[in-house]
C-alpha cells in the first residue's frame, strides 16, 4: 500500500482520488472548498479543507510523510505552481502535478514536478486514434518514442500464427499480449493462431504503431 496526497479536488482531482482508495492505498484528499471535501470524506482516508498555498497548513497535513502528491489543479496557475514547489521542498519523493497548457508545463517542470499530466491533450489524442478505425481500441502514448495500442485483429491477421504475421520484423512491434472472451494471455509465443475477434496488445515505437494504424483504417 502506498500512500497519496491529491491537492485539488475537481473532476480529475477527485477520480484520482476515488480511484487511488478503491485500489487500497491511503488517500489524503485537500481543497480549500468545503462542499468538495465533504463529497470525498467517505471515499478516502483522509478529506481536509485548507488552503492549498499556505506551506503551514501543508506542514501540518504531514505531506512530507506521503509517497506521491498529485497536484491536480488546473485553473489557477499561482496555486498549482506553489504547490508543486511546497511539495517538493517537504521532500515528497514523487510530485506528479496536472497542466492545461504546454506553458503551465514548463513551469511546473522548472519547478521541480517529476511527471506532468495534459489530461485534456492526452484524452484528445486517445479519442482521436480511436476514431481512426474499427479495430482501434485504445492508444495509450508511454513516451514521445514508444506507444501502446489495442487493435482488434484485422482480416488478413486471422487464423495466422504470430510467427506467420511476423510483426517484430515487418514493423519493429512485439504483441506484448492477447485478449479474447476466453480470457487474456499475457505471454504469447510464436506459435499462437490468432483468432477472430482476438485484440491484440502492441508496443513499438509511435512511427511504426502508426503505420498499424493506417492498415487497421484501410
Amino acid at each position: 500500500m502506498k500512500s497519496f496526497a491529491v491537492i485539488g479536488c475537481g473532476r480529475f482531482g477527485t477520480t484520482i482520488a476515488k480511484t487511488l482508495s478503491d485500489l487500497g492505498n491511503e488517500v489524503l484528499a485537500v481543497d480549500r472548498d468545503q462542499e468538495a471535501v465533504s463529497e470525498l470524506s467517505d471515499c478516502v482516508t483522509y478529506a481536509v479543507q485548507a488552503d492549498v498555498m499556505d506551506d503551514t497548513a501543508l506542514k501540518e497535513l504531514g505531506l512530507s510523510n506521503f509517497d506521491v502528491a498529485i497536484i491536480s489543479i488546473g485553473s489557477n496557475l499561482e496555486a498549482s505552481v506553489m504547490s508543486t514547489l511546497l511539495a517538493k521542498e517537504m521532500g515528497v519523493s514523487i510530485v506528479i502535478a496536472k497542466a492545461h497548457s504546454e506553458l503551465h508545463g514548463k513551469v511546473l517542470e522548472k519547478i521541480g514536478a517529476d511527471k506532468i499530466i495534459y489530461p485534456e491533450r492526452d484524452m484528445a489524442s486517445r479519442v482521436a486514434h480511436n476514431l481512426t478505425s474499427r479495430n482501434i481500441l485504445d492508444y495509450i502514448e508511454l513516451s514521445s518514442d514508444y506507444s501502446i495500442l489495442e487493435v482488434t485483429a484485422l482480416d488478413k491477421w486471422k487464423n495466422k500464427s504470430l510467427n506467420d504475421l511476423n510483426l517484430r520484423n515487418k514493423y519493429g512491434v512485439n504483441v506484448i499480449a492477447i485478449r479474447n472472451q476466453e480470457g487474456i494471455n499475457i505471454s504469447p509465443t510464436s506459435e499462437d493462431i490468432i483468432k477472430e475477434n482476438d485484440v491484440l496488445v502492441i508496443i513499438g515505437r509511435n512511427e511504426e504503431i502508426k503505420k498499424i494504424e493506417i492498415q487497421a483504417g484501410e
